[in-house]
C-alpha cells in the first residue's frame, strides 16, 4: 500500500508577520560581515530563520535585497541593460542623462548623497557598495562590451560617474551645481563614450 501525500500548497511561502523585517536585519548583518559577493540568499535566510523561498518572495534577487537593505536609490542592475541595448553611439549620453535626471529627483538625491557619504567614510559600507557596483554595474557593462579590456573600460566609466555625482551633489562645486543637465551631458558623455568604445 502506497502512502498518500498531501498536495503541496501553492502561493506565498509561510512566514511570520515580522519575517520581512527579520530578513532585512539579517541581510544588513550578513552583508556587513561577508560583503556583497560573500553573502547568499540562503545564508541570509538561515540567519533570519526563514526559508530562502520567503526571501525570494519578498525581495526577488540578491541585488533587490541589497538595494532594500542599504537604501540604494537607483537600480543599475535593471536600468543599465536597457541603456546599453540602445544605439551604441548614444550609450554615453543615455547613461549620463539617466544618472543626472535621477539625481535631480529630491528623494533619490537625498538617499543617494547619504549613501555616497556613508560609503566614502565607512570601512563597512565601502566594500559593500564596491561589491554591488562591481557585480551589478561594472560587470554588466563589461559583459555587454565583450572586449579584452572590458573591466577596465567599465571601471573608468564608473570612476567618471562617481566623480561627477560627488562633485555636483556631495561637494557641490558651484560651477557644476549651476550647470544645466544638457550641458553636463554634452561635456561628460563623449568621455564615457570613448571609455566604452574607442
Amino acid at each position: 500500500m502506497t502512502e498518500s501525500r498531501a498536495p503541496r500548497r501553492r502561493g506565498r511561502p509561510r512566514g511570520g508577520t515580522d519575517s520581512r523585517e527579520r530578513i532585512i536585519g539579517a541581510a544588513v548583518d550578513e552583508f556587513g560581515e561577508h560583503g556583497y559577493d560573500g553573502s547568499t540568499i540562503r545564508s541570509i535566510a538561515a540567519r533570519a530563520g526563514v526559508d530562502s523561498a520567503l526571501v525570494h518572495h519578498y525581495f526577488g534577487t540578491k541585488a533587490d535585497l541589497f538595494a532594500e537593505a542599504v537604501g540604494i536609490p537607483l537600480r543599475p542592475d535593471i536600468d543599465v541593460p536597457a541603456i546599453l541595448a540602445g544605439p551604441q553611439d548614444e550609450v554615453g549620453e543615455r547613461l549620463i542623462r539617466y544618472l543626472l535626471d535621477s539625481f535631480e529627483q529630491p528623494e533619490i538625491r537625498r538617499r543617494g548623497v547619504m549613501l555616497i557619504r556613508t560609503a566614502i567614510g565607512s570601512k563597512l559600507t565601502t566594500p559593500l557598495l564596491a561589491g554591488f557596483l562591481s557585480r551589478e554595474l561594472i560587470g554588466r557593462i563589461a559583459k555587454a562590451l565583450g572586449v579584452d579590456d572590458a573591466q577596465l573600460r567599465a571601471s573608468l566609466v564608473a570612476s567618471q560617474v562617481a566623480g561627477l555625482l560627488i562633485a555636483r551633489y556631495v561637494v557641490k562645486l558651484p560651477a557644476l551645481t549651476a550647470a544645466p543637465i544638457d550641458e553636463l551631458v554634452a561635456r561628460v558623455a563623449p568621455t564615457v563614450q570613448r571609455y566604452l568604445f574607442d
